[in-house]
């Protein structure tokens, strides 16, 4: 069944002693809002992660994947749509229906079956995220080490050196939507939306590079609403931090903060005729607080049908 419903997702995730998404030209560095002390990380990111889990731990075919030909080269997006068929109508139909990468952030597919073909398919995404930001201020660390090897020249005991910029805490929070019309020309599946929140969650738990061992998924809501061509929007801005130090940038842990959603519920409650329900799963370290008091998400909501997302990992 293609997915009909419009939809609004939330995502907060945290990061400990590493880089979120590094600049490759500014040394790698975690990206960081000069003027707000902010920490940004793209969609790209975001994306990367939800693919790399799908492919790696579902099984499922990925469209913008690194893949290599039987001599070793990587494939350009042209090689790779021949994967998929001998002509474009073909290759168009067997990319929607086996890679759920395209049915979820859509793609733009050169199709050059004959020479000289500059044709292309170009699908909008119903899956769209901003760029992610951190609810507080960062402090950026620079930490240096010694390499892995040490010099081979003969009779010397030098030892190469690296450096490297890390975020000794980044609290992250993306914003999406899921549109219902692109929905229909990528032929986007129920199922395919449940794989997108357990990769979102899972995904970000997993993984293993070197620069994102330690992030954590601590809040995932997804706003479903009744009818087509409608949602609140911003719904992120209903978050805020409190924190109780002197200093943002001083921020090292869940501990440090709780999360004000007066605004996220009274904004939900506001609409809450053009919501069919709200799925969520929260961290139970999270503190969630709400006129003041601490709370329980399920509580705060219950006038917009909460359900308890269940995400097995």
């Amino acid at each position: 069944m293609i997915y009909m419903n419009r939809s609004e997702l939330i995502f907060l995730y945290d990061i400990k002693d590493n880089n979120p998404n590094g600049d490759p030209l500014d040394s790698n560095k975690p990206r960081i809002d000069e003027e707000t002390g902010i920490n940004y990380v793209t969609d790209v990111r975001i994306k990367r992660t939800i693919r790399d889990y799908l492919y790696e731990y579902k099984g499922k075919e990925i469209f913008v994947r690194e893949k290599r030909t039987d001599k070793g080269y990587v494939q350009d997006a042209k090689t790779r749509a021949k994967d998929f068929g001998s002509n474009k109508e073909e290759a168009i139909k067997n990319i929607l229906s086996n890679c759920i990468d395209v049915r979820l952030f859509g793609a733009t597919i050169p199709l050059e079956f004959v020479k000289n073909d500059k044709g292309s398919a170009t699908f909008t995404g119903p899956v769209q995220f901003n760029i992610g930001r951190s609810l507080h201020k960062v402090a950026l660390k620079r930490i240096k080490g010694t390499g892995a090897f040490a010099s081979a020249e003969e009779g010397k005991d030098n030892k190469t050196f690296r450096e490297e910029y890390i975020l000794p805490y980044s609290l992250i929070g993306f914003q999406g939507i899921i549109n219902e019309h692109a929905a229909e020309e990528t032929k986007l599946q129920e199922e395919d939306i449940n794989l997108l929140l357990e990769a979102m969650w899972n995904g970000t738990k997993n993984l293993i590079s070197r620069s994102k061992v330690g992030q954590m998924p601590r809040m995932l809501v997804k706003v479903n609403y009744r009818e087509n061509n409608f949602h609140i929007g911003d719904l992120i801005k209903g978050i805020k931090l409190e924190t109780q130090l002197n200093d943002e940038e001083n921020i090292r842990g869940l501990e440090n903060f709780k999360l004000n959603i007066d605004k996220l519920v009274s904004t939900l409650i506001k609409n809450k005729e053009k919501i069919l329900n709200v799925e969520y799963i929260i961290d139970d370290n999270v503190n969630l607080v709400l006129n003041g008091k601490e709370t329980g998400f399920d509580e705060a909501i219950k006038e917009v049908n909460p359900v308890e997302l269940k995400i097995k990992g």
